[in-house]
C-alpha cells in the first residue's frame, strides 16, 4: 500500500454533464472552493483536479466549460463526440483520470452533498478502495419519483442484480478499481452493478440530498427504464429462468385441464367453455409475446457486444497547460 497516496492522495472529481448551462457556472465555483479547501487542509494533493465530461450537450454547456478550463488549470474538460449516455460519460472521466489516486464521481447539479467528500476520503484512508454515497432519504423527491425509485431498486434486487439501495453514482474509487475496470470491455455498461462485483474493500457514507437550484433533471423515466434493463440483462439470467418456470407451470396446467376436459367429455357433459378458451388463449399469447421480448432483449445485447464498438469517442480534451502549449 502506498502510504503517501493514502494520506495525501491526488483527487479527481469527475462530473458528467449533459445540457447543464443553467447551473454549470455555480457548480464549477462550488467544486473549486471545495477542492481548494481540501488542498489547503492537506487532505488531498495540490495536483488534484476537477474533470468535467461533456456528454454531447446541445446547449452552451461545453462552451462554458471550455472557457473555464482555458483560464484555470484546476479544470479539465473532456468532450465526447455525441451523447453516449451517463454511464459511458462517467467511465470516460474515470479512464481519463490516470494521474489520480482516487476519483469521486458526482452529478453536475450537485444535489449530492459535496460536503460528504471528507468522509469519503477518510474511509479511503482507513483502507476502503470503494466508498458508496447513499442518500439518507427521499424527502426531496416527488411522489412519482419516490414510487419509481422504490420500484426500481426492488425490481433490480428481485432480478438478482447487485445494487445498493439509494446509491446512484456518487462514489469514490481508487486507482486500483479504475485499473480493474479498464479490463472490462462490455458495451452494456452498468457501473452501479459492476463495481460491487469487483470485490474490493468498500465502505458507505450517508448524505442528504439538496434541492436543485436551477434547470431540471436529465434522468427521465425512459432513461431509468433503459438503465434498469441494461443492469438486469448485463448481470443476471434470472428473467430467462422465470420464463422457463412460467412455461413449466403453463404446461402442467395444460395437462391438468386436458385431463379434466377428457373426463367431462367421456361423461357426456356439455361444457360451452367459450370464455375459458378465450382467456386461456389471451393468457398464453401474452406470455409468449412477453417471453419473446425478454429473450429478444438478451439477443440484442449479444448482438451489440459482438460488434465490439467503442463505448465513447473523445472529441477533445481541454486544459490550461495544453492551451498554453498551443
Amino acid at each position: 500500500m502506498n502510504t503517501e497516496a493514502r494520506t495525501n492522495p491526488i483527487l479527481y472529481l469527475v462530473v458528467p454533464c449533459y445540457n447543464e448551462e443553467e447551473i454549470i457556472k455555480d457548480s464549477m465555483e462550488t467544486l473549486k472552493k471545495k477542492l481548494s479547501s481540501l488542498t489547503e487542509q492537506g487532505i488531498v494533493h495540490r495536483d488534484s483536479r476537477i474533470l468535467f465530461v461533456d456528454d454531447g450537450s446541445r446547449d452552451n454547456t461545453l462552451q462554458l466549460l471550455t472557457d473555464a478550463a482555458k483560464k484555470d488549470p484546476v479544470f479539465i474538460v473532456v468532450s465526447l463526440v455525441s451523447n453516449c449516455g451517463h454511464q459511458n460519460a462517467l467511465l470516460a472521466g474515470m479512464m481519463m483520470s490516470k494521474k489520480a489516486d482516487i476519483v469521486i464521481s458526482i452529478d453536475a447539479d450537485l444535489q449530492q452533498d459535496i460536503d460528504a467528500v471528507e468522509a469519503f476520503i477518510e474511509c479511503y484512508r482507513n483502507g476502503a478502495e470503494v466508498v458508496y454515497g447513499v442518500r439518507n432519504d427521499r424527502n426531496t423527491d416527488g411522489f412519482f419519483k419516490k414510487l419509481t425509485a422504490s420500484g426500481y431498486y426492488g425490481f433490480m434486487r428481485a432480478m438478482g442484480t447487485s445494487v445498493i439501495r439509494n446509491h446512484a453514482d456518487y462514489r469514490l474509487v481508487s486507482s486500483k478499481v479504475i485499473n480493474a475496470l479498464s479490463g472490462y470491455g462490455e458495451n452494456n455498461l452498468f457501473l452501479r452493478g459492476l463495481i460491487p462485483t469487483l470485490g474490493f474493500p468498500s465502505d458507505t457514507v450517508y448524505f442528504d440530498v439538496k434541492e436543485r437550484t436551477a434547470g431540471s433533471s436529465k434522468y427521465t423515466l425512459s432513461k431509468m427504464i433503459r438503465l434498469a434493463t441494461d443492469g438486469i440483462t448485463s448481470f443476471t439470467t434470472r428473467p430467462l429462468r422465470i420464463i422457463s418456470g412460467m412455461g413449466l407451470v403453463v404446461v402442467l396446467l395444460s395437462i391438468v385441464l386436458s385431463i379434466i376436459s377428457f373426463v367431462e367429455w367421456f361423461q357426456g357433459k356439455n361444457v360451452p367453455g367459450y370464455t375459458t378458451l378465450l382467456l386461456v388463449i389471451l393468457f398464453l399469447s401474452g406470455t409468449i409475446l412477453l417471453s419473446l421480448g425478454v429473450i429478444g432483449e438478451y439477443i440484442g445485447k449479444i448482438y451489440l457486444e459482438s460488434k465490439n464498438r467503442p463505448r465513447y469517442i473523445i472529441d477533445s480534451v481541454i486544459m490550461k497547460d495544453a492551451c498554453d502549449e498551443d
